[in-house]
């Protein structure tokens, strides 16, 4: 797998410090399970944050320590390539609780497709299938929007966005993403605000989607 586009460096430094929301977390976590690039990125950052948490001081009670012994007993996973046993990579597998069987797709209309993952308010996440050839309707951005592709490609004004590529698309962005011929695309999408569609029908049936 060849990754072109990759997160942008404030994305990873709100991952590593927590402070993403959790649609926007899945996506960065899944996108670093299958690229090297961003996931020798991401432990720069985490080490960066761990010596600035070394070099401050804080008063401790007597309990400090076994606490902190407790913690250091159980494992904790390295930074790696998570394995995939189907589509979805460990991260999505993890979440959704399974592969592509276990994703309840609702139609969109012209054979897309979506599942609504459940997230916290401050985002939303959502699995889109673009059967090839089929585009999304024109549309702009009120925040941000990242979407992975996990099979298949698409297309958009600004480039191509093949499997494991993210594409971040923000306020001043508007595209009209096709889904090339071959695979049918599948993506996990995650937005922090309503789409601004162009087109009257899809701004009437925004609100029944949610999207």
């Amino acid at each position: 797998m060849t990754i072109k586009h990759h997160l942008s460096d404030p994305l990873l430094m709100g991952y590593a410090a927590g402070t993403l929301p959790e649609a926007f977390s899945l996506v960065v976590a899944t996108h670093v399970s299958l690229c090297d690039e961003c996931r020798a990125r991401l432990e720069a950052f985490e080490a960066v944050g761990g010596a600035v948490l070394e070099s401050e001081t804080a008063s401790m009670s007597e309990a400090s320590l076994d606490a902190c012994l407790a913690r250091l007993a159980t494992p904790v996973k390295a930074a790696r390539r998570a394995a995939r046993t189907g589509l979805f990579p460990a991260p999505l597998a993890d979440y959704i609780g399974g592969d592509l069987e276990k994703v309840r797709w609702k139609p969109l209309g012209m054979g897309v497709r979506q599942a609504i993952l459940p997230t916290s308010r401050a985002a939303s996440a959502r699995l889109l299938y673009i059967p090839a050839g089929q585009g999304v309707p024109d549309h702009g951005h009120r925040g941000m929007e990242l979407t992975l592709v996990l099979q298949g490609a698409f297309r958009d004004d600004k480039a191509h966005f093949g499997p494991g590529d993210v594409e971040i698309a923000t306020e001043e962005d508007e595209h009209t993403p096709v889904a090339e011929a071959g695979a049918d695309c599948i993506c996990l999408a995650a937005t922090d605000a309503p789409l601004r569609f162009m087109g009257l029908v899809p701004r009437l049936l925004q609100p029944i989607f949610r999207i």
